[in-house]
């Protein structure tokens, strides 16, 4: 299966879509904010599929290391210095016009 993130990228659209459309993009950003990393993983491993079925297949211990990597992670690069975390994020807005 290809990855969806192939269409986070103007060079894969302009090739799916060729001269059947005109494809704008432009990079865009957004700061996630949360009430602390603590806060995120509580989010993402209960409500978001990919990580509650991650830390769903793996053992007790297993979870505890994972958790620990993702508060590294948050970590790294969270924008934040008050205990919360703001998380800088790049995506791609993209217009595609069909054309004629």
């Amino acid at each position: 299966m290809k990855s969806p993130a192939r269409w986070g990228t103007k060079s894969h659209l302009d090739a799916l879509f060729g001269a059947r459309a005109t494809v704008a993009a432009e990079s865009k950003y957004f700061a996630f904010r949360y009430k602390s990393p603590e806060h995120w993983i509580e989010l993402f491993c209960n409500y978001y599929g990919p990580v509650l079925k991650a830390f769903a297949a793996i053992d007790p211990k297993a979870g505890k290391s994972l958790e620990t990597d993702l508060h590294a992670l948050l970590g790294e690069f969270n924008a934040a210095k008050d205990g919360t975390l703001v998380a800088p994020s790049e995506y791609l807005e993209v217009i595609i016009t069909k054309t004629r």
